[in-house]
């Protein structure tokens, strides 16, 4: 305790006898080092050291050479021919491996081990010394701000599951759809079809319990049980209409029955929706339902080749519920208006939504860039063009191509036919393919229908590229195109379809590196197979060439 209570004082001072001596000691010997005499020492200590390696070292050298000179030169062309065999096949080998991995991860598996596992243990991470925390901090806030998330969006065109998805699964054999596209949808469900409230109707809580099954006969048994409960649930009618009904006539039919369902409840949730905070979400959650079957009628209505009566509904509901515009109910009007050819009336919605302070997205940027390319593509000539220079009526339509192949540069490749199509997803990313293939699914026969769009298209949509060299870095219309589309396309496109990737990732190095070695080790092995002597005189050459001191001695012996 005593000795603890001294050196408590100070808090520097040795723990004990012992210490303290050995301290003592220690600062007598860093003293005496530190005069210009022990200095002067050391300096020559050095130096001599450094003479015996100049000297000594060349000595080890030259004798290892000369070993390794004899050992090369008393070996048989068989084993030549072995090693450039042996080491080709090996280069092979890790080329193939690094194809694989770079088409399927889209990095080089040796550089992603030496930036994880070998650049720690080198030191590379301690080199850099860290930023400023108030310079990180803002050049983080102002990353953020300059490039945007990708964010997935719900498909406002997707398709219903029991009339379209499970019928092309029947006939192809193929899942449409992945797992993370259908469990995002089971979140939307359990977002928009439930509330708090719904612990005191039994039918609801069946429902909500139903949004949650993996499978879909579990999920269409729940709605049977919650219809067996209360007769007139809407959210139950939903369900059936999407996943049970194996055509757009029985889905039909179902939507129907939600509505007459919905509006009801609907108007009793109005009415008592300012007595509680509850009875406000119940009012939202009835709201979402009422705003959902809407829509799938008009869709309904549109695939079965009722336009003027989809276009109405859609019109009534974006009048009845004006601030639900993140629905994105506008384009599913875009796509009817543009089957109906009443491009006056494509013209009004856009001027309304192709505004610079709301979102975008592949349907507003191809459509406009449509509408222009219709008033000059019927006239459209590459060659004419070239002679006496673009109109203003084609310059405008260029540009307005160029903007749309900004924003998403993967649809070009499907409007012309170069990519095949598959099912759209029923979310998608913007700017991604996902985007790209559900925008082409349906608008593909709108351009098809106006003469020359394609062919104009076809001229003029490489051009954008030009504009803006460095995609990622700068954009030159809109925002640096996001690096992470590529990662979430593949999540939400079926694994059968290759995903459009831009722009287009540079061969890594080691792919150049190992496919160089390999090639050159497979044409060592053959000149070696077919020339032995004359490949042995070389390997002779070489060494007299690296080795001139040692190895005209050694090969003479030989």
């Amino acid at each position: 305790m005593a000795e603890g209570g001294g050196s408590g004082g100070s808090g520097r001072g040795p723990p004990c006898p012992g210490a303290a001596s050995a301290f003592r000691r220690w600062e007598q010997l860093r003293r005496r080092a530190a005069t210009p005499w022990a200095r002067g020492l050391l300096a020559v200590a050095a130096g001599l050291g450094l003479l015996y390696a100049v000297l000594r070292v060349p000595v080890r050298l030259r004798d290892g050479l000369a070993a390794a000179t004899m050992f090369l030169s008393t070996l048989t062309p068989k084993f030549y021919f072995a090693l450039t065999v042996t080491s080709s096949f090996i280069s092979g080998l890790i080329f193939v491996f690094e194809w694989w991995h770079f088409r399927k991860y889209g990095t080089s598996f040796i550089e992603q081990v030496s930036v994880s596992h070998l650049r720690p243990l080198i030191g590379g991470a301690e080199n850099s010394p860290p930023a400023p925390a108030a310079f990180s901090a803002g050049e983080n806030e102002t990353s953020r701000q300059n490039m945007p998330e990708c964010k997935v969006w719900r498909n406002p065109l997707n398709l219903f599951r029991g009339a379209e998805y499970s019928r092309y699964m029947w006939v192809t054999g193929k899942e449409p759809l992945t797992y993370y596209d259908m469990n995002l949808s089971a979140q939307d469900h359990q977002t928009f079809f439930t509330c708090d409230t719904d612990v005191l109707r039994p039918s609801d809580t069946v429902m909500q319990k139903a949004w949650r099954e993996r499978s879909p006969q579990a999920r269409i048994k729940a709605a049977y049980q919650a219809l067996e409960l209360n007769n007139d649930c809407a959210t139950a009618y939903v369900l059936l209409a999407e996943e049970e009904a194996t055509t757009i006539v029985d889905a039909e039919k179902y939507f129907k029955q939600a509505l007459k369902a919905g509006e009801m409840i609907y108007r009793k949730s109005q009415n008592c929706h300012s007595q509680s905070p509850q009875h406000e979400a119940q009012l939202r959650r009835d709201t979402n339902v009422l705003v959902y079957v809407k829509r799938r009628l008009a869709m309904c209505a549109r695939k079965l080749g009722r336009i003027r009566e989809a276009v109405k509904m859609m019109r009534d509901l974006m009048k009845e519920f004006p601030l639900l515009s993140m629905l994105n109910i506008h384009e599913n009007l875009l796509e009817a208006l543009l089957e109906l050819q009443a491009y006056a009336d494509v013209q009004a919605v856009l001027a309304k939504y192709d505004d610079i302070s709301l979102p975008k997205s592949a349907a507003i940027c191809y459509t406009a860039a449509l509408l222009k390319a219709r008033a000059v593509s019927e006239r459209f000539s590459p060659e004419t063009a070239s002679k006496r220079g673009l109109s203003t009526a084609e310059i405008n339509a260029v540009e307005a191509i160029h903007r749309a192949v900004e924003f998403n540069p993967h649809v070009p490749k499907y409007l012309l036919e170069m990519k095949s199509l598959v099912l759209p997803p029923e979310h998608i990313l913007k700017r991604g393919d996902s985007e790209a293939v559900a925008y082409a699914f349906f608008h593909l026969q709108h351009w098809k229908r106006i003469e020359g769009a394609l062919n104009l298209l076809h001229c003029t949509w490489e051009g954008t590229f030009r504009m803006i060299p460095y995609p990622l870095e700068k954009g030159h219309l809109f925002y640096p195109y996001p690096s992470c589309t590529e990662t979430a396309d593949r999540e939400l496109l079926p694994t059968f379809h290759e995903v459009s990737v831009y722009p287009q990732k540079e061969l890594p190095f080691f792919i150049h590196f190992t496919a160089g070695l390999c090639s050159f080790s497979a044409m060592l092995a053959l000149l070696t197979h077919q020339f032995p002597e004359l490949m042995v005189t070389f390997v002779k050459a070489v060494l007299r060439v690296l080795w001139p001191v040692s190895a005209p001695s050694v090969l003479a012996s030989s």
